[in-house]
């Protein structure tokens, strides 16, 4: 009897595992095809859930369904680190102690190597602390073309060859993507200035358009297989191009088969019918509730949010371009959340030290070096002078959505010193005072730079010191202030700030080895 009833009971069992395998959900079941999941789960989800994943709940996330195990998705700035934890609906920073990074080079740098090795690695390492930090979505790498020196965000795109930034921002992409992070390519497109960006109509013809500024990002599309997509503030030919027919849908949906997610830039939407039918999946926004400025957690209230339901409710619109939404988030969704395969990543290893300074190496560009003067040798010289306030400050907060919270970061002029001293004795003069400012969203360089002496003692200190070296080397240049190299404003003209061009020219005069 005891044998029957433990027969009985493994008969059931053996019974029951097949019939719970075939009860589990579609889009749960990871040996389904990724279409198959994302129709099944939209099959399920309730019209005010599929407006709910079309914009943000937080700064930087957008709701999931809870009743269904699909997760929220979180996005971070930005291409050369992961940014510090913002609060939910604040710009200031969390204060978290575990959310420090590696500052990886700047995107000019990377395209400097010309090495799509470099490419790789790069998005390998950011990848995985983008994933360790579990984030969904890294919102770079950014490919606008370098089409003035003035464009304060330069120096977070691939240089001004549409070839080059084309072939690095692939391995980049794939890199980052490899940890189960999407890479959300921005600015998407003809984005080239910050002055004015949030109503600049460019006028491009279309060869220029094709030749130009649309290589790297049909690159991103069909060779990287880019998961998102950034619009970009400005409009294009009277359309602004978080929602515009021609780029979105005619251009990257119908000619280069995108199946990925549009995300607006932060505030970049401005009507709910024309995000409804011009191409944007999910509104994000900055201190806007999608109809006036300086709403507190007012997300229901953005474009692709409650008015949007209103318009459904009232048949004013049909729930199909919905539908097209909410699987374009879901396709997302389970690429990255729902991938029960990705890696865990790792956060601010060695290795990722290591890459990043590989990278920057490579991506040194020596301009002239008249009568050899490099490389230099530390057996034959006795004294450098560093001049410039490049030297020591800390160049990884500030900048606007480029602001990190470096875990490690060693200033020029310390550099230096540990690698030289005490054979070579290094002395440094500041040279001018330039952005005495230390801290960023509450992320605080620790640092005072405040220094009261005028222009001509500065210079005058400088230049002694420089007399009675065997070389200058001279740390300068811009700053991530306002009107430099920072998100928000452009250059106001070609010459460096803080007189820093007249520093140079009496430098030159009192030793002719001098190097910047």
């Amino acid at each position: 009897m005891k044998h029957l009833l433990i027969t009985i009971i493994m008969g059931c069992a053996g019974w029951m595992l097949p019939l719970a395998a075939q009860e589990l959900p579609v889009y749960l079941d990871d040996t389904q095809a990724l279409e198959a999941r994302v129709d099944d789960a939209l099959s399920r989800l309730t019209t005010e859930e599929k407006v709910a994943l079309l914009h943000a709940q937080s700064k930087f996330s957008s709701a999931g369904v809870a009743r269904l195990g699909i997760p929220e998705v979180w996005m971070t700035d930005g291409p050369h680190g992961i940014r510090p934890e913002v609060l939910w609906d604040e710009w200031s920073q969390a204060e978290w102690t575990n959310d420090s990074c590696i500052a990886f080079p700047a995107l000019t740098a990377l395209a400097a190597t010309w090495n799509v090795e470099m490419g790789r690695k790069y998005g390998v390492a950011i990848g995985e602390e983008a994933r360790y930090r579990n984030k969904t979505v890294l919102l770079g790498p950014g490919v606008n073309i370098y089409r003035t020196p003035l464009n304060g965000r330069n120096f977070e795109y691939m240089g001004e060859d549409p070839f080059l930034a084309s072939k690095m921002v692939v391995p980049y992409i794939q890199g980052v993507q490899s940890n189960g992070v999407a890479a959300c390519v921005k600015h998407f497109a003809v984005n080239n200035q910050e002055t004015d960006r949030g109503s600049v109509d460019v006028q491009v013809d279309e060869r220029t358009l094709r030749e130009i500024y649309l290589p790297a990002f049909k690159a991103a599309v069909q060779e990287g297989k880019a998961w998102a997509i950034m619009g970009a503030y400005n409009k294009f030919r009277g359309e602004h191009c978080c929602h515009n027919d021609y780029l979105l849908n005619q251009i990257l949906r119908e000619e280069w088969g995108f199946d990925g997610v549009v995300v607006s830039d932060w505030g970049g939407v401005h009507d709910t019918r024309e995000a409804i039918y011009k191409g944007l999946d999910m509104e994000f926004g900055s201190w806007t509730d999608g109809l006036s400025w300086g709403a507190s957690n007012a997300y229901d209230n953005y474009y692709l949010a409650q008015p949007y339901l209103k318009l459904i409710a009232s048949g004013e619109v049909g729930t199909e371009e919905l539908d097209e939404k909410a699987k374009n988030v879901l396709r997302l969704i389970f690429r990255t959340e729902m991938d029960r395969s990705r890696p865990f990543g790792s956060f601010a290893t060695e290795a990722h030290g290591k890459a990043a300074r590989e990278i920057a190496q490579e991506g040194i560009v020596l301009l002239k070096n008249d009568d050899h003067i490099l490389p230099i040798d530390p057996a034959k010289t006795k004294k450098i002078a560093v001049i410039g306030e490049n030297a020591i400050k800390m160049m990884t907060v500030g900048g606007g959505s480029s602001s990190l919270k470096a875990k490690y970061e060693i200033s020029p002029l310390d550099g230096l010193r540990q690698r030289l001293e005490p054979d070579v004795e290094v002395v440094y003069a500041r040279g001018y005072v330039g952005d005495v400012g230390g801290s960023y969203n509450n992320v605080s360089t620790g640092q005072d730079l405040t220094d009261d002496r005028s222009e001509a003692e500065m210079m005058a200190e400088a230049l002694a010191v420089a007399k009675t070296a065997d070389y200058v080397i001279f740390f300068g240049g811009l700053n991530k202030s306002e009107h430099q190299d920072s998100e928000g404003a452009d250059r106001l003209s070609m010459d460096l700030p803080y007189n820093q061009d007249a520093l140079i020219a009496e430098l030159a005069k009192v030793n002719e080895t001098s190097l910047w």
